[in-house]
């Protein structure tokens, strides 16, 4: 079982960033074309899962991982709180329009675990309910997987020191204020509640499609980490150009 407690937020002292940023810059380069190669084979498609807590570095990631990628062959949708006409259907409705098409690749910036984590959190529905979300999302991901989407799960995990620094940056760099909501410090009120759900979520949708716990506090390592997955799991489908 994963604690997060234990989970390092950092890269190895050992580690060189100076070596570790040019080796990022050659995963770059082999990314574009294999994510080439997964268009024009068109038998599998990607969906990568970004999760963290308030400022753990999602946008940053789709802005710098995924840079080398060819905009027309990939897609972003954010998950932010249910609409009001979302909240008329089931958890999933609004996010199976954005599951990806053979070929392409898709990102979620937030996903459907935010269904569990919020309730959860808050107590927003009942424990049972709750509970039963957790087997309809290993389902939602089998059916995804049975069409040929290969899913990569990403969990950026940063320390409560680095979030607090990032979330105070958001008010003194004016290109960053228009990011700062007051809700993000009384959320960082419940890290401890969020760290136990999140747990729980790599325990129960995690030994079909496991989560990759990705240590957060230096960007740098962050793109690093995420590029050389992305790299290693396209390599893995050994894909070839139509004849």
């Amino acid at each position: 079982m994963i604690t997060l407690s234990k989970e390092p937020t950092e890269a190895d002292k050992s580690i060189d960033r100076k070596s570790i940023e040019a080796e990022t810059v050659e995963l770059y380069k082999e990314m574009a074309p294999l994510q080439n190669l997964l268009f024009a084979e068109k038998k599998h498609s990607l969906l990568i899962v970004l999760q963290g807590m308030d400022a753990a570095g999602k946008d940053g990631t789709i802005k710098h991982a995924f840079s080398s990628m060819n905009p027309m062959g990939i897609e972003v949708k954010a998950f932010k709180e249910p609409t009001e006409e979302e909240k008329q259907y089931d958890f999933l409705w609004r996010v199976y329009p954005h599951t990806p098409a053979k070929g392409m690749v898709q990102i979620f910036n937030r996903s459907h675990y935010e269904d569990i984590l919020v309730p959860s959190v808050h107590k927003l529905l009942d424990k049972d309910l709750i509970s039963r979300r957790y087997d309809i999302i290993n389902c939602f991901e089998r059916n995804l997987s049975d069409n040929g989407t290969v899913i990569l799960k990403f969990f950026l995990n940063i320390s409560k020191k680095v979030q607090k620094e990032r979330i105070e940056e958001r008010l003194k760099d004016p290109q960053k204020k228009w990011k700062y909501d007051p809700a993000d410090k009384r959320e960082a009120g419940n890290w401890d509640a969020y760290m136990g759900v999140y747990e729980k979520i790599f325990e129960r949708c995690g030994p079909e499609f496991p989560w990759m716990i990705v240590p957060a506090d230096q960007k740098w390592y962050r793109n690093y980490l995420i590029a050389k997955e992305i790299v290693k799991t396209l390599k893995g489908l050994k894909m070839k150009y139509p004849e």
